[in-house]
């Protein structure tokens, strides 16, 4: 095996691994949420999409760093740079939509934030 192809497993590894979080999130949620239905809970549609949004969240980072990985170690191409920097693009976009989603505020903010300017 070379070095070449050791890179390309691992990436394809840390792919596999992003979206076995995704998917096994995404059961998890749900299971979830029909236990929370069945003991009517509150907020149980809210509490789903934040788990929900939780699972792809951490599925997206690992994702990123399987593009990062392929991307630098094995095809060092100005090419697969910009195509790089493109997916990240558009997958930060993801993640700072997910997040104002589940919790309510930008990632950049803090709880403390919010208070403040609710009150001013």
């Amino acid at each position: 095996m070379t070095f070449i192809d050791g890179i390309e497993l691992v990436g394809k590894t840390v792919d596999t691994a992003g979206v076995a979080v995704m998917v096994l999130g995404a059961l998890v949620a749900m299971a979830r949420a029909v236990l929370w239905l069945s003991r009517k809970q509150a907020n149980t549609y809210r509490r789903f999409r934040q788990e929900l949004g939780r699972s792809i969240l951490l599925g997206l980072e690992l994702l990123v760093a399987a593009d990062i990985i392929r991307t630098v170690a094995v095809t060092p191409t100005l090419e697969s740079v910009f195509v790089l920097a493109l997916i990240v693009a558009i997958r930060t976009f993801l993640s700072f939509s997910l997040e104002l989603e589940i919790t309510g505020r930008w990632p950049w903010q803090k709880a403390s934030d919010l208070a403040t300017s609710d009150n001013g």
